[in-house]
């Protein structure tokens, strides 16, 4: 339970940290486009890394194994945890993490950027993690 209960905060505070990267209108001014690219899609990454290892210590301690962020998900949506609504949002952060692993073009990294800071990955991001903080292990 103390592993679930710190992986769970890891997840808010890096949740934290993309979330003010992204929403935070004053970003945009201090850095150059470049450096907010990469700033928002590392912290994009660590949030997505955070989420999926967090469910996984969840799922476990309720009996439920699962390797990979799509079977851990899946789980998640199959016990009840989470709507399934969000299995397609899910899905591609998959995508979006798997590529952005592989990235070395700058054209693909600001259209991934551009996806990422949309509401509905951060409403994913937040949704899932309120769930989780009302629901037993």
């Amino acid at each position: 339970m103390e592993k679930y209960s710190r992986a769970l905060e890891r997840l808010k505070k890096s949740f934290t940290k993309f979330k003010e990267v992204i929403e935070n209108p004053v970003i945009p001014e201090i850095f150059k486009e470049e450096f907010l690219i990469e700033i928002s899609t590392k912290r994009f990454e660590y949030t997505y890394e955070s989420l999926w290892k967090t469910v996984k210590e969840f799922l476990r301690l309720r009996g439920i194994e699962c390797n990979s962020p799509k079977s851990c998900f899946r789980e998640l949506i199959k016990e009840g945890i989470v709507p399934e609504k969000f299995e397609k949002i899910l899905a591609e952060m998959i995508v979006l993490r798997n590529i952005l692993v592989h990235i070395y073009d700058e054209e693909q990294a600001k259209d991934i950027y551009e996806r990422i800071k949309k509401k509905d990955i951060v409403e994913t991001f937040h949704t899932i993690i309120q769930l989780l903080e009302k629901e037993k292990p």
